[in-house]
């Protein structure tokens, strides 16, 4: 599998099976257009899938794990050592996104993609460690081009086994304390916003250390210049392991025409470098919601993605992907489970 050949295969989405999907949903017994995005997302998975009359699909949200050297620079309120405990606590299915995920009735991957800490091995851990953590952004790129394709591959390679595995529906988690730092980053770059616009408080870190994590960011940006015409260039200056694995999924999914539900600011990073590499693959992301981080309305802007729901939230791992997922299951129920006017004997508007 090589990237230039996943980018090749992500197709434009049909019009025409839009709009056949939208005919039916305007036969349904309901006034024209009532039941609003959740329509919107039906005839959406329709054109995504090419599925005319689709089942409820299997769902598996993918959560990814490393470490950022740049929090030795104090851009987080927690340490480090949060993200292997993290990762287990997942695996044990205590965390928030497991919460949601069974709500949802769907499954929880939990992919090592570099996390500086050996966990040997773990039943449930995927373990595609790359490097122990990105370096410190703020003095030296964060991995190297090759790195960053190979955290690529890694979404690809996933996405592709959960496509054969029979997955139809591929949400997004991030687990890597001081990862809002590179995504913070890589939005800036992106959407040519001002650092200081797209920089929030992450895990909650106070005036202080907001205004450091401004600073360290806009040194980075300024030593390294990562040309927002080169995704990967980007993701390998001021990235992160775990977004390139969920830009990689995301591709991979796009691939075999699988929707993709978007968790927050994280995933919504990881969709700026997807996009940036093959713009076609926009239309097969799902926004679950928007994030309090300041960044995620101007990414999402960005992208011209309207999200489902805005609850505030800001714990990523996968938990607003959950949520999103819900929804779609509930799009889907209600364009291929509602009566048409002409199946109920009900009258339409004269």
């Amino acid at each position: 599998m090589s990237l230039q050949a996943v980018l090749g295969r992500i197709q434009p989405l049909d019009t025409a099976l839009r709009k056949q999907a939208q005919t039916r949903l305007d036969r349904l017994t309901k006034p024209l257009g009532s039941l609003g995005r959740l329509e919107e997302l039906a005839a959406q998975y329709v054109a995504i899938t090419g599925e005319m009359k689709p089942n409820v699909p299997r769902g598996v949200v993918f959560t990814f794990a490393a470490d950022h050297g740049v929090t030795v620079e104090g851009v987080s309120a927690y340490p480090r050592e949060v993200t292997p405990q993290m990762v287990l606590n997942f695996l044990r299915g205590g965390a928030g996104v497991n919460v949601l995920a069974r709500h949802a009735g769907v499954d929880v991957r939990v992919v090592d993609i570099g996390v500086d800490y050996e966990f040997g091995t773990v039943p449930g851990l995927f373990d595609r460690k790359i490097m122990k953590g990105t370096h410190n952004l703020m003095v030296e790129p964060a991995m190297t081009r090759s790195q960053a394709e190979q955290s690529l591959l890694v979404g690809m390679e996933l996405a592709t086994i959960a496509v054969q595995e029979g997955i139809g529906l591929i949400g997004t988690g991030e687990m890597g304390i001081g990862n809002t730092t590179p995504s913070a980053a890589i939005t800036a770059v992106m959407t040519r916003r001002s650092v200081a616009d797209v920089t929030g408080r992450g895990t909650g870190i106070d005036e202080a250390g907001h205004a450091r994590k401004v600073h360290v960011i806009q040194t980075a940006l300024d030593r390294h210049r990562p040309d927002p015409a080169d995704p990967l260039d980007v993701l390998a200056k001021v990235g992160g392991l775990e977004i390139g694995g969920l830009a990689g999924l995301i591709l991979g999914a796009a691939a075999a025409r699988i929707p993709v539900v978007l968790d927050g600011f994280i995933a919504g990073a990881a969709a700026l470098i997807a996009v940036g590499l093959q713009p076609s693959c926009r239309d097969y992301l799902i926004a679950s919601h928007r994030s309090v981080e300041e960044g995620h309305r101007a990414l999402l802007d960005h992208l011209s993605l309207k999200p489902l729901l805005d609850l505030d939230l800001r714990l990523g791992e996968g938990t607003g992907a959950c949520l999103g997922i819900n929804l779609v299951y509930a799009a889907i129920k209600i364009y291929t489970e509602m009566a048409t006017f002409g199946e109920a004997g009900v009258a339409e508007k004269t």
